[in-house]
């Protein structure tokens, strides 16, 4: 459905790929599902590029949806922005409980949400045509995540407490 020469190029809105879905982002974190008062914890996106094919005004097409922005909301009242998705403390080259740039730190214990919403842009193409932009972009949310939020104390023992649970400090 290339336009014929000199004709305006069909102009496509995000309300036309309405029924290309692309799939839900994953939403990881470390240490998995728990965090340390006052510690960060390290959120990951899952999510990459994704061809899905259908009708596109009344013709075969294909929708690109290529991530460019990642927000975590956090049920703290928390929020974290990144143009990147993420990476975890080894790919970072980092140990852990370091600061990232998509990590966030909770100052009391209990049961946290997270919620992570990518934003998507798309492009689309008809049956050997190029990829043409969409203006725009359109956010998907992750199912959300539970976060375990607890205290960590250190307890100075003489030894190990398993071969020796009677020793102080055990």
């Amino acid at each position: 459905m290339d336009p014929a020469p000199g004709a305006a190029p069909t102009i496509v809105s995000l309300r036309d790929i309405a029924s290309f879905r692309p799939a839900a982002p994953g939403n990881g974190m470390e240490p998995g599902g728990w965090a340390v008062v006052g510690l960060p914890a390290n959120f990951v996106a899952a999510a990459s590029a994704q061809v899905v094919a259908g009708t596109l005004l009344g013709q075969p097409a294909d929708v690109r949806f290529t991530p460019v922005g990642y927000r975590w909301t956090h049920s703290d009242g928390g929020s974290t922005t990144s143009s990147t998705p993420g990476a975890t403390w080894s790919a970072l080259g980092k140990r852990e409980f370091s600061a990232t740039d998509t990590s966030h730190v909770y100052a009391a214990s209990g049961e946290y949400t997270v919620t992570l919403e990518v934003a998507l842009a798309a492009e689309y193409r008809f049956a050997g045509s190029g990829w043409l932009p969409i203006a725009g972009t359109l956010s998907v949310a992750s199912e959300p995540r539970t976060v375990v939020v607890g205290e960590l104390d250190t307890v100075l023992t003489r030894g190990d407490c398993v071969a020796a649970p009677g020793d102080p400090g055990c």
